[in-house]
């Protein structure tokens, strides 16, 4: 089937109907589209400000299919360095994170202080005076680098828009996330990395799909209602807003208990006290309004292109790149605020692991559902569309609807098609 914007979306407002082809997540000519029109114009996630707690510390990165080194220099600025030696391009960095003065390529052993200036080369008397000194031939920093309340971007277009006016509305909700940690949020744990043979454009819509939770995750719910009283009765309602520019999230009631202040059950008349205690801390901060829903709502957060921050029982921060149209690669990592109580840590962590995590109960459903889609793709000669419109008949759709994953859809189409 040959790729035209005809064959990628179908959009019928008149029957609220919004179809998805198939061809996008299978098609190697759409693949090669999303990397030059995408993954190299788009704002992409690169780290927590927390990872590098101090001058030398560095972590290793692939974003966007390049290697980077995300550093905090000798005079604690953070950088964002391709990680290419300028002489033959070897990698300078081999290692995944550590601290480090210097990074010295293993081939010929240039040297490279941990601000990306080249400081050393055997046998400098062999180049002209001036060479050591020239910025070309020192690591190359990222074209735009910045960040948002603790969130590092990089992008690759110098003529992209600033983070901020890119990030747009989707502030709001970062902000109700980071407005959790008094004292100022951490990456805690390690790094989950783990691979799915399937399109990344479906994990991107999977995250914010509040419609697939009580089916997909039926195991779950029938878990937690029959061991660990984990549910605090709340239904699962809220809304689904597109935010512009891609970015969307659904917000709703949170029926689990949340370590922020959400108290259940199961963290016994102890849990009770520590979690009223973050509450009217938090009324203190902000406000009734703002503290409950800071406090009492979950919000799945989608960053196009592939930026995801679940807000639910746990705090994770999420991206994937794609590796093929049907391969991607998933970096995952968990978030908490700083002084956080040893036990509601505890229990932070054990959310994370228990529902989150890939080896919990949400992450092997998502992985098998998105998959075994992947599979149903093999029909789509004669069964071409994905259909989401569900929602489009409503003037405020819900947090189950689609409408957020239309935002993305359109976005998606508007970079791969029209610009």
């Amino acid at each position: 089937m040959v790729v035209k914007k005809e064959n990628s979306l179908k959009i019928d407002a008149d029957k609220c109907e919004f179809l998805v082809g198939r061809i996008n997540f299978v098609s190697d000519e759409i693949f090669e589209l999303e990397k030059e029109k995408i993954f190299s114009k788009c704002w992409l996630y690169l780290g927590h400000e927390s990872e590098l707690a101090k001058a030398g510390d560095f972590v290793t990165r692939q974003v966007g299919g390049r290697s980077i080194i995300f550093v905090k220099d000798r005079e604690s600025e953070v950088k964002a360095l391709l990680n290419t030696c300028p002489h033959r391009g070897a990698q300078v960095c081999r290692e995944k994170s550590g601290t480090a003065k210097s990074f010295q390529c293993f081939y010929h052993g240039w040297v490279f202080s941990n601000s990306g200036k080249l400081v050393g080369i055997p046998g400098d008397d062999s180049y002209p005076d001036g060479f050591i000194d020239n910025p070309e031939k020192s690591l190359t920093p990222v074209p735009l680098h910045s960040s948002y309340r603790g969130f590092h971007f990089i992008c690759f277009d110098r003529g992209s828009i600033s983070l901020i006016d890119y990030l747009g509305n989707s502030k709001e909700y970062l902000d109700l996330v980071v407005d959790q940690a008094e004292f100022g949020a951490e990456i805690i744990g390690g790094t989950q990395e783990y691979s799915i043979d399937a399109n990344w454009k479906l994990l991107a819509e999977n995250s914010y799909d509040g419609y697939h939770a009580p089916t997909n995750h039926s195991t779950y719910f029938d878990y937690l209602k029959n061991t660990t009283g984990g549910l605090n009765g709340s239904k699962l309602e809220g809304v689904g807003l597109d935010l512009g520019n891609g970015h969307g999230v659904i917000e709703y009631t949170a029926p689990f208990g949340r370590p922020i202040a959400s108290w259940i059950e199961a963290w016994g008349e102890d849990g009770k006290v520590r979690i009223n205690k973050i509450y009217a801390r938090l009324v203190e901060r902000f406000g009734e309004e703002r503290a409950s829903r800071i406090a009492k709502f979950n919000r799945n957060i989608h960053i196009f292109p592939n930026l995801v921050v679940n807000d639910i029982m746990a705090l994770t921060i999420r991206t994937f790149f794609p590796l093929a149209p049907n391969h991607m690669h998933v970096n995952a990592w968990s978030l908490a605020p700083v002084g956080e109580d040893d036990v509601d840590r505890k229990e932070r962590m054990f959310n994370f692991l228990e529902f989150l995590g890939p080896g919990g109960f949400a992450t092997p459903d998502d992985i098998e559902a998105l998959e075994n889609c992947q599979l149903g793709f093999r029909n789509m000669l004669e069964a071409r569309w994905n259909d989401v419109s569900r929602g489009m008949n409503k003037e405020e759709p819900a947090s189950d609807d689609e409408e957020q994953m239309r935002g993305y859809w359109k976005e998606w189409s508007r970079r791969v098609f029209d610009t």
